[in-house]
């Protein structure tokens, strides 16, 4: 059994754990803010000049042309916050995963202290329920292994088709530049 000191020194540690990663998930709201407003004050200035170019031009191709070049500037555009946005949330799970990891460590730490001071004082014949008791344990982490390598290989996929977006936005933008011109004349 836990006695008083131990007690107060579990209780500040999950205090502290608890302010630690509110720290974190504020300062991740924070970025987030910081992008939106960002991306917001772009997104205003790009339409100002897009208006302000559109009031000048003469020809229904001139003015498809420069069309086709905003879209393509908002499509690259886009991608990049999303970018930005994954790399936020991916920045600010990653340490949640980093604390959740050593808080299951230190768990399972001290579940196998406890399994083996229970083995210790068990009384004789318990040694089946003892040994259930180890094999649930170690199902328990294969589980979390299992899981955390999961949710790893699913930040990688994410991260690999943002990638993969990125590529065929600028293939496209490439494969529309030279259209571009050629629709002026």
């Amino acid at each position: 059994m836990l006695n008083q000191d131990q007690i107060a020194t579990t209780r500040q540690a999950n205090l502290d754990l608890f302010f630690g990663l509110s720290s974190k998930a504020v300062e991740g709201v924070e970025k987030l803010a910081a992008l939106n407003i960002q991306a917001i004050r772009a997104t205003v200035s790009d339409t100002f000049d897009l208006a302000q170019k559109s009031l000048s031009v003469k020809e229904p191709q001139d003015w498809l042309a420069l069309q086709n070049g905003a879209a393509a500037t908002i499509a690259e555009k886009v991608q990049s916050y999303s970018r930005q946005v994954f790399d936020i949330a991916s920045a600010t799970q990653a340490e949640f995963a980093r604390v959740g990891q050593a808080q299951g460590e230190a768990y399972r730490r001290q579940m196998q202290t406890v399994v083996e001071d229970a083995t210790k004082n068990a009384p004789s014949g318990s040694e089946a329920a003892m040994a259930a008791l180890n094999s649930a344990i170690a199902a328990a982490n294969t589980l979390y292994e299992t899981l955390q390598g999961a949710g790893q290989q699913a930040v990688e996929v994410t991260r690999s088709n943002l990638d993969m977006a990125a590529a065929a936005s600028k293939s496209a933008r490439r494969a529309i530049d030279p259209v571009l011109p050629a629709a002026k004349r």
